[in-house]
């Protein structure tokens, strides 16, 4: 017999939860760097548009069709079709894959948090706050050197026993955490656009971000990017929404929580704007800014920080308030990605989900230590290129065709409308963002990131071959064969008594699984 599902507390737990998730270390340095390419104003227009026409809606897909079954990804998209279960556990196989090595950026930001005292003796000294990081960690910014320094050890064990900690009773224990974690983040960033703001120079920083270049809309690169950017930032497409949105009670108000959700992960990506253009401005770096998150946090910033004020102790604090804001958007983002693969596994299986979470982390820890090694960083960049420029995106055609070709989306949208009172999402917006808007904007994106892949990189990423191939296709193919070998195991427990649940959508109960 299957143990009662935990659900949220309240629902304010539940949109923290959801909210820590989205925002992530994306909006503080991706984000901004894409906008200062883009034209600043342009960019998020564009980028408002792409959210409301097709990030609000793909999320509030995943959360109503969890909540109706109360299962994780890989149930609840057999729910929708016995055919289409392999396109969750391709998100489940993708999202774990991620994890291994977000818990690495996620201990590199511990790292320069607990080392910005290194920034009171570098006053003005631009050099030396860029490498700092590279010779905390030793990189060789290749696929060579497999030793792993010890203060990068220390800190993903300190990352993995946090990511744990937070996750270790599911809703419960996440409930508790992000009531601090999540406006942690918030508080720390209005802090330094304030100090942003009253430099020299910051409405330099803040013209560029907001008045728009219109000529950059000719750009299409502009367009795939923003669309990217919101398709990444809500962690749709990962299993994660699928796993926050099976706790829901069924009293839950997936509309609204869903707008809400979304503006608030939008609403800290342009005060990350703020913070990052207005102290760019105030120090005279507006055009070193990088889209590149690695790059923005560990070798650019470090060197406004070193030039902040003539003082090298406020410096260092306000340094250590930057990395403490990145922990604090690193944590909520990592132990969720976590949550969301424990979900589909122990939902599938029928485990013990404190033991399954256990395994998972333990597991996951021991293949980080790859990107904890000196070639960490290549092996990272070559992952996370594969895993979001590739997998993320075709996994969000599949499950759009899944659900709103497969199946009736009608259904999912009553779902989505079943407990609103004033406001009902219309089927205009919600049904051809689904079945069009959404799957045709990711295709063109695929296409678009395969271009640029093979005809102006010339089908090199820029790494060693054979490193590509191993951590870029190959892993790629596994995460889209993973639902085979899931089915081959299931195959294997019912020889021996194992009893797969029965999953059906039941439109005349309002009753999340029937299990037979």
């Amino acid at each position: 017999m299957e143990k009662k599902r935990s659900v949220w507390s309240s629902r304010a737990t539940f949109i923290l939860a959801a909210v820590g998730s989205a925002v992530g270390l994306g909006n503080a340095w991706r984000f901004p760097g894409l906008v200062a390419k883009h034209g600043g104003g342009a960019f998020l227009l564009v980028y408002i548009v792409a959210l409301f026409a097709i990030g609000i809606p793909l999320l509030m897909m995943e959360l109503a069709v969890a909540r109706k079954f109360h299962k994780g990804a890989g149930e609840s998209m057999r729910g929708i079709n016995k055919k289409t279960e392999f396109i969750g556990w391709a998100a489940t196989a993708n999202a774990s894959v991620i994890v291994t090595y977000y818990a690495i950026v996620f201990a590199w930001v511990i790292m320069m948090f607990l080392f910005s005292y290194k920034f009171i003796g570098m006053t003005g000294d631009s050099a030396a706050a860029s490498n700092l990081f590279a010779n905390l960690t030793q990189t060789t910014w290749d696929v060579t050197g497999y030793t792993i320094p010890i203060n990068v050890l220390v800190c993903v064990v300190i990352a993995w026993i946090a990511i744990y900690y937070c996750i270790r009773n599911g809703a419960s224990s996440v409930g508790k955490v992000v009531k601090y974690t999540v406006m942690l983040p918030v508080i720390l960033l209005l802090i330094m656009a304030v100090k942003g703001c009253m430099m020299p120079g910051a409405m330099e920083g803040l013209h560029r971000l907001f008045i728009p270049n219109l000529e950059a809309l000719k750009d299409p690169s502009l367009w795939v990017d923003a669309i990217g950017q919101v398709f990444y930032s809500l962690s749709i497409m990962m299993s994660i929404m699928f796993a926050y949105g099976s706790y829901l009670s069924e009293e839950g108000n997936i509309a609204t929580d869903a707008i809400l959700i979304a503006i608030s992960d939008a609403a800290v990506s342009v005060l990350s704007g703020v913070v990052m253009f207005s102290t760019m401005g105030g120090v005279g770096m507006l055009d070193s800014m990088s889209t590149s998150g690695v790059a923005t946090a560990f070798i650019i910033y470090p060197q406004a920080i070193v030039n902040l004020t003539s003082n090298g102790y406020v410096n260092a604090i306000f340094g250590a308030i930057f990395y403490l804001m990145l922990v604090t958007l690193a944590i909520d983002s990592a132990f969720s990605i976590v949550e969301g693969v424990s979900a589909s596994v122990s939902d599938k299986f029928k485990l013990d989900p404190k033991k399954t979470t256990r395994v998972i982390c333990c597991v996951a820890a021991v293949i980080s230590l790859l990107y904890a090694t000196r070639a960490g960083v290549a092996w990272l960049d070559i992952v996370d290129n594969w895993t979001n420029q590739i997998n993320l995106i075709v996994i969000g055609v599949m499950e759009c065709i899944a659900i709103g070709w497969l199946f009736d989306i009608k259904k999912v949208l009553k779902q989505v409308n079943r407990n609103t009172k004033k406001f009902k999402v219309p089927y205009w917006w919600f049904g051809n963002a689904i079945r069009y808007i959404a799957p045709i904007s990711l295709t063109i994106l695929f296409i678009w990131n395969i271009y640029d892949l093979f005809f102006i990189k010339g089908g090199h990423y820029g790494y060693a071959l054979w490193a590509e191939v191993c951590a870029g296709w190959i892993v790629s193919a596994l995460v889209f064969v993973s639902g085979f070998f899931v089915k081959k195991i299931v195959d294997h427990k019912k020889k021996n008594g194992f009893v797969e649940n029965e999953i059906v959508w039941i439109d005349e109960e309002e009753e999340a699984v029937t299990v037979k």
